[in-house]
């Protein structure tokens, strides 16, 4: 537990055999349920994270949002994190991001990649990309967000009663970040935190995703 808080921390992870050990040792010791969410790996990813303590549930429907689902309908701490099991998102700050969750008194935390401060952690193109898609983001629902694509927040579980989250996919990512901002009863906030290169093979293309999540944001604009 963290200050009378339970913890829960959820990571979706395809073929992640080599990062998910990094960061299921890095895990805090005060974080009460780890759930990785195995979206139909064929390596040892689920063998890795088992032998290292963390709750396993398999979702063999692949999609980014559709992990997270499964994960969020098995999760028991009053506040979530989230991130990648690719090691690009530091387990280690996951203290500085509840201090910080708590002392905004906030409902949700957004942990923002920019400015990347590895050279080596995103490709220009990817770069382009998340700027195009958060400043899109900004301008449809009228709250600056500087990375509506980051995977790693920390939020009350609570919260989630308040969400109509559709996404089954990479848009996902944004769209939960949507229905914060629209709901007048969610407090919403962002702060930098560290990202780094990722382990294991790349699964986004940006072009694909890029265009789809951008699609995703007008119907989640506009659709009655």
């Amino acid at each position: 537990m963290y200050k009378d808080l339970r913890i829960t921390v959820i990571i979706p992870c395809l073929n992640e055999e080599q990062g998910i050990e990094k960061v299921l040792r890095r895990m805090p010791q005060f974080v009460d349920q780890v759930i990785v969410v195995d979206n139909g790996s064929t390596d040892r990813t689920s063998d890795v994270a088992r032998s290292l303590g963390a709750e396993v549930i398999r979702e063999d429907v692949r999609g980014y949002g559709r992990a997270y689902k499964t994960g969020f309908s098995q999760a028991t701490g009053d506040i979530i994190v989230t991130l990648d099991g690719d090691h690009s998102y530091p387990p280690d700050a996951i203290s500085y991001l509840i201090e910080a969750f708590l002392h905004l008194e906030v409902d949700f935390l957004n942990a923002s990649r920019f400015p990347v401060r590895d050279k080596h952690a995103m490709s220009f193109k990817h770069k382009f990309g998340n700027f195009v898609l958060s400043l899109a983001t900004s301008l449809l629902f009228f709250r600056w967000v500087a990375d509506s694509q980051s995977g790693m927040w920390v939020f009350r579980r609570a919260i989630l009663k308040e969400m109509k989250l559709e996404s089954d996919g990479m848009a996902f990512s944004e769209e939960i970040k949507i229905e914060a901002l629209r709901s007048s009863r969610i407090r919403f906030e962002e702060i930098p935190v560290q990202y780094s290169s990722r382990l294991g093979e790349i699964k986004l293309n940006p072009w694909r995703d890029g265009f789809h999540n951008l699609w995703f944001l007008l119907k989640k604009r506009f659709a009655r």
